[in-house]
């Protein structure tokens, strides 16, 4: 089968690989009929995620149909059309029990590496390293999924793949961020990132009430569709002050009560000392992430705030205002999406035309086009905002 594969530090290639069997009663093989590249892909894509191996198959955005079902899976049955979750949870464990699906204690076959970088091990993830739990992707015509009687989200007929795949990682991530942020019908939330997950941020802390929403990017594109979606934009190459002063500025020196950092490891902020300083550090090897966002997320949050972090972080961050959250008194939340907490009211909210979680895609290519498309989803090119890819 065709499959999109990590070769090196930039280098994707669209390999033919043998097709995955079953391994264990619980697992199911899915055909891909719909998967996506995702901006957490282009970390592995430029190296800030440890673990990778030549030849190991990416993608954690992806649904399919069912077409081989293990002997032990009653959930499940040939023909099914599934989104399957970015996380593999053995629905057993006290993580598991808890809804705390992210990390599953069972599920990384490396929990060696991972307890290694973070002091206890996740759950693992589809095609996101030997950090993880070395597990296929799903940029392959198909797939292999393990502990299936747990995590994938059947989609009833009527809904189009491209509704429903989000639904396997970036909208429950949006979700999850606003949820933490435990936004008040007063508050003014800042999000920092108007990639894909950045809108699914902007789209669900106004489905949860917020009253007012500022997004920071510099994409013209990024920025005109969260302006639709109704957020206030701040482009940042073309600001004299500083973010915070800025937000201070466009509320009447109120400030943002609720931050959100949808930006993560990769922040592409050039004009900041801080961030030259991050880029130079990154390419000597002298630091893992860029985390410019991050500090300028906790200096615009208000005292008694909440900073809440979707973006992925892979490694040790240098000078993060700690002192400015300890003294604020902010609370910072963060992880992995506990997807399988929220798809089925997800689920319903697109069923009921809520939303329709398809406004993100502007690119559509067969799967052997992943490779140039990983280019472009990079560098921002051609309008670039969610890349969707099919067999």
């Amino acid at each position: 089968m065709k499959a999109l594969c990590w070769h090196g530090k930039g280098d994707i290639r669209c390999d033919n690989v043998p097709e995955p069997t079953i391994e264990d009663g619980r697992d199911v093989i899915i055909k891909m009929t719909a998967c996506a590249i995702c901006g957490s892909d282009l970390h592995l894509m430029d190296g800030y995620i440890p673990f990778m191996e030549k030849g190991d198959i990416l993608g954690h955005e992806f649904m399919g149909e069912v077409v081989e079902v293990g002997r032990d899976n009653k959930k499940l049955k040939v023909g099914d059309r599934v989104v399957v979750p970015f996380t593999i949870c053995c629905g057993e464990c006290q993580q598991c029990l808890k809804g705390n699906w992210s990390v599953c204690e069972r599920t990384n076959r490396n929990a060696d590496n991972a307890t290694k970088a973070f002091g206890y091990p996740t759950a693992g993830l589809f095609g996101y390293s030997h950090l993880t739990g070395a597990y296929a992707g799903g940029q392959a015509e198909y797939v292999r999924v393990p502990y299936a009687d747990v995590s994938p989200i059947v989609i009833p007929n009527g809904m189009s793949d491209e509704q429903a795949l989000f639904l396997g990682d970036i909208f429950p991530t949006g979700w999850m961020a606003a949820a933490n942020c435990e936004i008040e019908p007063s508050d003014i939330v800042a999000i920092w990132g108007c990639g894909p997950v950045g809108q699914f941020c902007i789209k669900s802390a106004l489905m949860q009430g917020a009253a007012r929403v500022i997004a920071i990017d510099n994409v013209p594109e990024r920025l005109a569709l969260a302006q639709q979606a109704g957020a206030e934009i701040i482009n940042f190459d073309d600001e004299d002050a500083t973010i915070p002063d800025r937000i201070k500025e466009m509320t009447g020196g109120h400030g943002a009560d609720k931050c959100i950092d949808a930006v993560g490891a990769e922040s592409h902020a050039t004009a900041s000392f801080d961030a030259v300083i991050d880029k130079v550090k990154a390419a000597t090897l002298l630091g893992t992430d860029r985390p410019h966002a991050l500090r300028a997320a906790i200096m615009a949050c208000r005292p008694g705030g909440i900073v809440s972090v979707p973006g992925v972080y892979g490694g040790f961050l240098d000078k993060i205002p700690f002192g400015a959250a300890m003294n604020k008194g902010l609370t910072i939340r963060t992880g992995q999406t506990h997807v399988n907490r929220y798809s089925l009211d997800l689920l319903r909210r697109i069923e009921e035309g809520e939303i329709d979680p398809s406004f993100i895609i502007t690119h559509r290519a067969k799967l052997e086009d992943g490779p140039a498309l990983y280019e472009t989803f990079r560098d921002k090119k051609d309008n670039c905002i969610k890349v969707v890819l099919t067999p």
